[in-house]
């Protein structure tokens, strides 16, 4: 255990000015690091480093900020061992997903923005008005509050910070106050690599003594909340006072829907893959597998194979396929969840249960298929967010995809079939922010992520996610030089 400073403002590390908080290995349940947690004090100071910066950093040319951004990506290449094993002990993940995917995923998604801080575009000059120019500028906005969650630590502060910093704002970060570690280290590598003092500053602390102050801030010029749903309303309640612009990615209940004709071997791997990573602690999660009926037994034999062939087990072994969820708390919450839907009568065919082979104190969950639940229940309609799959059979296409929107969420979806015609039908008409056809989980930095419906709205990665962090602003000028200009006949008539 280690007592650190969590805050980092105007480019060093300091100690809040609130309560304590205990970091804690989800794996173990040890205390890794201690330091006082981030209050309404701490807020004001960074938002007023993020003020101070806010000129500098928006005055230099694209080129300029690319060039400290790709230097800020050379950075995390050196350090990225580092940074995957503090990524694997604060937030419980194996470190073959923290170094195959967490930290090679946050690297290309800094190099991508580097190079697209050079492409923040708008329409080209031109005359829209025989007497006038036309021309658009992309403007930052300021300072961005963005509020990140604890399931992806290292990934969600790039997804908040690359884009707005990209564009010339500044921003203040408020990570969950369960996992900052990885947090804190990218905002010091951006420090390393010239990234000036107050561009990106990170406070830790809870939502109700930190967020809560740096939503409603009023130098705050937007918010950018990733979490529940439920939380992302309250978000968007406050921000809505002070009439401030707001992104929110919530919560996800993603269909992988399996028409009669697709890869069998193929579909129960990837439902398997995509339910299980990273604990299912991920809103694009394979949640709800339709699957149809010709295929359906066939497919829960094979994913309940496979699910016995996960391995469970300390997260730094190479060894070890899924860790534990992010608490013990969190795991209760699952595994209550699960006790219900099987007091519903739903059938329990693999996992279900607290494993005993695990830590005592760490919070593991056995991977968990599920079948014969109702379409209405809990276990169908609400957020898990932990290893747990439900397979659900159905008749016809038409009935395919109605189940897979039947709930109020919209984040991701998956489509297998081997004919086209199926598979864009199903991308055309499943209403979520991405589609995948025959995989699911795959993300890359070109291409934009976010939600339909209750997953809310707004887009991280890609060149889309400029949208959020811009001003566009319309600059008109008059090409004729004339004093009097035929509009103004509408409005006087001179002499």
């Amino acid at each position: 255990m280690t007592q650190q400073d969590l805050q980092f403002i105007g480019g060093a590390r300091r100690s809040g000015s609130g309560a304590p908080l205990s970091i804690i290995a989800p794996a173990t349940g040890a205390v890794i690091a201690t330091g006082a947690g981030a209050d309404a004090t701490d807020v004001e100071a960074a938002v007023a480093a993020a003020r101070e910066a806010f000129p500098g950093w928006a005055g230099l040319t694209p080129g300029a900020r690319s060039d400290l951004m790709h230097e800020w990506a050379r950075v995390l290449r050196a350090r990225a061992a580092e940074f995957a094993a503090v990524e694997s002990r604060n937030a419980g993940k194996p470190i073959r997903l923290a170094t195959g995917f967490d930290v090679p995923g946050t690297i290309d998604n800094v190099a991508f923005f580097a190079g697209a801080a050079r492409h923040l575009e708008g329409k080209a000059a031109a005359e829209y008005s025989a007497d006038h120019t036309s021309a658009i500028r992309r403007e930052p906005l300021g300072v961005i509050g963005s509020i990140a969650p604890w399931n992806y630590p290292m990934q969600m502060a790039g997804w908040k910070i690359l884009p707005a910093v990209a564009a010339g704002n500044t921003v203040v970060l408020k990570p969950s106050e369960l996992t900052p570690l990885s947090s804190l280290l990218f905002a010091e590598a951006a420090t390393e690599a010239g990234l000036p003092p107050g561009v990106i500053n990170v406070l830790t602390g809870t939502g109700a003594e930190a967020g809560q102050a740096l939503v409603a801030h009023p130098a705050v010029a937007m918010v950018s909340f990733t979490g529940s749903t439920a939380v992302g309303r309250q978000v968007a309640a406050t921000a809505a006072g002070a009439v401030k612009r707001v992104h929110l990615e919530l919560g996800g209940k993603a269909p992988f829907v399996v028409f009669d004709d697709a890869d069998l071997e193929a579909a129960a791997r990837g439902a398997v893959a995509g339910a299980l990573i990273n604990a299912g602690q991920d809103c694009t999660a394979a949640t709800r597998a339709y699957v149809q009926r010709p295929l359906f037994e066939e497919f829960v034999g094979r994913v309940a194979d496979l699910m016995d062939r996960v391995t469970l087990g300390p997260v730094e072994d190479a060894e070890t396929d899924m860790g534990p969820l992010i608490s013990r708390d969190h795991r209760d919450k699952v595994s209550a969840m699960v006790e219900q839907a099987r007091a519903s009568g739903a059938k329990i065919v693999r996992g279900g249960r607290i494993p005993g082979h695990t830590p005592a104190a760490g919070s593991y969950y056995e991977p968990t298929l599920i079948t014969g639940a109702a379409q209405d229940s809990a276990i169908v309609q609400r957020e898990i967010f932990g290893p747990v799959l439900v397979a659900l059979p159905f008749d016809t296409d038409d009935e395919g995809i109605a189940l897979a929107n039947d709930t109020a969420y919209g984040l991701a979806a998956s489509a297998w079939s081997r004919s086209v015609f199926r598979t864009q039908r199903a991308a055309r008409e499943i209403r979520a922010g991405c589609v995948w056809i025959n995989d699911h989980i795959p993300i890359v930095s070109e291409m934009p992520h976010g939600g339909y419906q209750a997953s809310g709205f707004g887009k991280d990665m890609s060149a889309y996610s400029f949208e959020e962090y811009t001003n566009i602003k319309h600059v008109m000028s008059d090409i004729t030089a004339a004093a009097h200009k035929p509009w103004h006949d509408v409005v006087f008539r001179a002499e």
